[in-house]
């Protein structure tokens, strides 16, 4: 079985992680599916309610 919805992200781990680059706190963009580190410029994804909290996974933001 190949199931394609996301699942839910715990709002409560959400709160506990911090970027793994500079030890600052995170925002999550629900749209996006992503963790947003400002200080670092970096976006980590969330595959299936997992946050995947991996520098070279992270994508750069833009300016």
């Amino acid at each position: 079985m190949n199931d394609t919805t996301e699942r839910p992200v715990d709002r409560k781990l959400l709160e506990l992680l911090v970027c793994p680059v500079t030890k600052t706190t995170l925002e999550y963009d629900a749209d996006a599916r992503e963790l947003i580190s400002r200080s670092a410029k970096l976006a980590y994804p969330i595959r299936n309610g997992i946050p995947i909290m991996l520098p070279d996974e992270a994508r750069p933001l833009e300016d």
